[in-house]
């Protein structure tokens, strides 16, 4: 049922707050808001002391007023009840550009000078901090990484509640406070990430209050929540799971009492609930409380300007009045609206806090602007990591055996859990078994609160005290994820290649903020990389078809800061089982690691893998015969389908042609081909040259859309000369070798490229170019008849030594 402040506390009568205490968070409230406008409009003059004039204004007036009110008074109000608690709580602003909220709150308490001595408590500080803000090159309006406490930038909308429930996973005495603007609660990764109550295990997690501010407007137009009625909005609620508590009103006193209960309340329930499954062991899926804050937009500001409504209006969620150094109507309007907040009461001469406000916040870490749940890698340990070499292929001779390189991976995966029970999840869409780590369930179930049925013991894998994390929203596992590995822990996420594209903008925002918490802040400590497994690739989409083929996630990664992102491309089980170790091991990247679930030929053993990958890119020796002299052609590869075609193809020119020198590169870490003058893991063009010399046609078969190849090593010399086939958007429903003639990087066009690039093979090579086009032919018509591959392309093997024979 629906919680609600009692008639008592709705006529502002008897409530938890004495007239005093009310007294006191009022003026807090007061002093955060006056923060707030100050931010946006002031550049000199930060107490008022002097009649305002022109030029205390800045040139450019730039920041959103709306949701800050809303969102000081929430903060102000969580305080009381850390203090009165002893609460272990972060804050997360859901609300875009709601920075001026934090950024005030984190000031007065203490964190941010504490960060930034420059931006010191007192009148000189106070003006710095004003200054700073939304002015080019410091402060954004988005509570950026620079923000203490922050762990959510918020500035794209959908991932507040997502990040809050992934804070709270194995942090089983932390409650994440999730502030959701009502404009925010319209996108599709919000309304989703409701359902992540069914998730959360009251026994080992912690909690999350979401509270919906609902201030009625966006940017030019009203939100939807705020305009259906009370009942279908409780209704809402009420069907996700949750049991909303409603505290609405204008008036400040009343809202404080209000707003007092309704929290006080809601931690009561939050601790009964984990009480109750902690001390019977049973961890039965509650109803978790959760807050719908209807309040003013722009609360506390110009109620009108020129006529035009904008407290409770889309015109309050900007900048609430323009024009202030013209217009002098306006700059007595705002004159008057700051000075409102008496900042004579709230600041001493030297604009330092007054001490009985002072005495309000929480102390220390219990601070949400110093908790150091909100700078993770305080908090981080490394995984303990069992050796990867244990869960090697054996290999007798390259490319003669078949495996799964994900399923070999599972093993590894299964134990890595086992070892860190909780500090390590894996993340999926419904996929896990089917992208071929089903082992992990030896070590743990999938995470599942709701109903369970007796079925489900057959095979369906789910228990409440399950760590693998599946949910059929992308959007949702990624924003956990992120929330986890932001709050100090470790995990993976495997994906559909052609779905990885729907947390792009997720991939891009995160990105972000590692680029500026890496390089530009030095306050934050490392956190674990995202860990991206990009699997049920393109080029095995034997009946999902055309829309479940696009490799281009990998051009969107490619995009971002260099020294954040990492692509690689293991060619087999072995080097898989490498790059996972490494990855796992690793901080502040974003590593995007591609590989298949079918069957593939394993190529190198465990040693040889280990330096291949080490080094990322290298020549293998046993599928060249130029050693000793220069090379006719190079051929390349990256990517374990990419590679057997190309190493198929090796295989018919040196059967064929014999006097043919080759030379084969095999490409896993994908940033090697940039100059080591733009990514700090490229190569020199020196090294560039010696492996891909520096005059010879070079064909190269990858794995994504050819031109991200290009795009790598366009500044290379021999960059005319670096030949690329890869994904060209053809496809349906289709075999292996079939769908890969379709885009030319078979076997067979790879060998005619290679004849044709080759000048001296434009006689010599004539009649075998013919015999490769008619098994183009017989090789679709098989496919077309058959429905299947021929068995010598699906059976195939490296030839053994001496045999040239598979």
């Amino acid at each position: 049922m629906t919680s609600t402040p009692s008639s008592e506390q709705q006529s502002g009568s008897p409530g938890p707050l004495s007239p005093d205490e009310i007294r006191k968070i009022d003026a807090y409230w007061r002093a955060c808001n006056y923060l707030c406008a100050g931010m946006i409009y002031l550049r000199d003059n930060p107490l008022l002391k002097k009649p305002l004039r022109p030029e205390h204004f800045k040139n450019r007036l730039l920041g959103h007023w709306g949701s800050d009110p809303g969102q000081t008074f929430i903060w102000a109000h969580l305080n009381r009840v850390i203090r009165k608690y002893d609460l272990d709580m972060i804050y997360i602003a859901g609300p875009g550009h709601g920075a001026p909220a934090v950024i005030s709150n984190c000031y007065l308490e203490g964190a941010y000078s504490e960060i930034y001595p420059e931006k010191s408590q007192d009148e000189v500080g106070m003006l710095k901090l004003f200054q700073a803000f939304s002015f080019p090159g410091q402060l954004g309006s988005h509570c950026t990484p620079e923000v203490p406490g922050s762990i959510h930038e918020g500035g794209e909308l959908g991932y507040s509640v997502s990040h809050g429930f992934g804070a709270a996973f194995d942090n089983p005495d932390l409650i994440v406070s999730v502030v959701v603007g009502d404009g925010e609660a319209e996108t599709g990764p919000l309304a989703t990430s409701w359902h992540s109550n069914k998730f959360l295990n009251p026994i080992r997690d912690g909690a999350v209050l979401p509270i919906l501010h609902l201030n009625g407007y966006k940017i030019a137009n009203p939100t939807l929540l705020a305009r259906i009625s009370p009942e279908e909005l409780e209704q809402l609620f009420l069907g996700y799971g949750w049991i909303p508590h409603v505290v609405e009103g204008d008036d400040p006193k009343l809202m404080h009492q209000k707003m007092a209960a309704t929290v006080e309340a809601c931690v009561q329930q939050i601790r009964e609930i984990q009480v109750q499954a902690r001390s019977t062991g049973k961890p039965d899926r509650p109803r978790w409380p959760m807050i719908i804050l209807r309040s003013l937009k722009g609360w506390t500001g110009p109620k009108n300007v020129d006529g035009h409504k904008v407290e409770n209006s889309w015109r309050a969620h900007q900048v609430p009045v323009l024009d202030v150094q013209s217009n002098p109507e306006h700059l007595r309007i705002v004159e008057q609206w700051m000075r409102s907040y008496k900042p004579e009461e709230l600041f001493d001469e030297r604009g330092t806090l007054i001490p009985e406000l002072r005495s309000l916040p929480p102390a220390g870490e219990r601070r949400m602007s110093a908790n150091p749940h909100a700078n993770g890698g305080k908090l981080r340990k490394p995984l303990n990591l069992p050796d990867f070499s244990d869960y090697a292929v054996p290999v007798d001779a390259p490319g003669t055996r078949k495996i799964s390189p994900t399923e070999t991976l599972g093993k590894f995966l299964r134990d890595v859990m086992r070892r860190n029970m909780s500090s390590f999840r894996l993340f999926s869409p419904d996929e896990n078994a089917s992208n071929r780590l089903q082992d992990v369930y030896e070590a743990s179930l999938k995470t599942w609160l709701a109903t369970i049925k007796p079925e489900d013991a057959d095979g369906t894998d789910i228990a409440p005290d399950g760590r693998v994390m599946e949910m059929l929203s992308e959007h949702t596992l990624e924003g956990w994820l992120e929330g986890y590995i932001l709050t100090g822990r470790h995990g993976l996420f495997n994906t559909y290649e052609a779905f990885a594209h729907i947390i792009d903008s997720m991939y891009n925002q995160h990105a972000k903020w590692l680029e500026k918490s890496k390089l530009e802040i030095d306050w934050r400590a490392p956190i674990s990389s995202l860990n991206l497994l990009i699997t049920s690739l393109v080029w095995r989409q034997d009946h999902n078809g055309f829309t479940h083929e696009d490799p281009g996630f990998l051009d969107l990664v490619s995009n971002k800061s260099a020294g954040i992102t990492r692509i690689y491309l293991p060619p087999d089980a072995n080097c898989l089982l490498s790059v996972a170790d490494h990855c796992l091991r690793s901080e502040d990247y974003v590593n995007v690691i591609v590989a298949d679930k079918q069957p593939h030929l394993v190529y190198l053993d465990m040693e040889a893998a280990i330096i291949h990958c080490t080094k990322g890119i290298g020549i293998w020796d046993w599928a060249s015969n130029d050693s000793g002299s220069e090379p006719d052609v190079v051929v390349a590869s990256s990517g374990d389908i990419l590679t057997q075609e190309a190493l198929a193809a090796i295989a018919i020119l040196r059967e064929h042609l014999p006097d043919l020198k080759i030379r084969f590169v095999n490409v896993v870490d994908l940033y090697r081909l940039q100059p080591d003058t733009e990514h700090p893991h490229g190569l020199s063009d020196r090294d560039f040259d010696s492996l891909f010399t520096d005059d010879k046609p070079v064909i190269f078969n990858f794995h994504g859309y050819p031109w991200l190849v290009h795009k790598f090593t366009y500044r290379r010399k021999n960059h005319a000369n670096i030949h690329v086939r890869g994904y060209k958007e053809k496809g349906n429903i289709n075999t292996p070798l079939e769908l890969a003639i379709r885009n030319q990087v078979d076997r067979f066009n790879l060998a005619i490229d290679v004849i044709d690039r080759v000048p001296r093979l434009q006689e010599s090579g004539a009649h075998l170019k013919e015999w490769l086009k008619g098994q183009i032919v017989e090789s679709i018509n098989y496919a077309y008849t058959e429905g299947q591959d021929k068995p010598e392309i699906r059976n195939w093997k490296w030839p053994l030594p001496n045999t040239g024979r598979s």
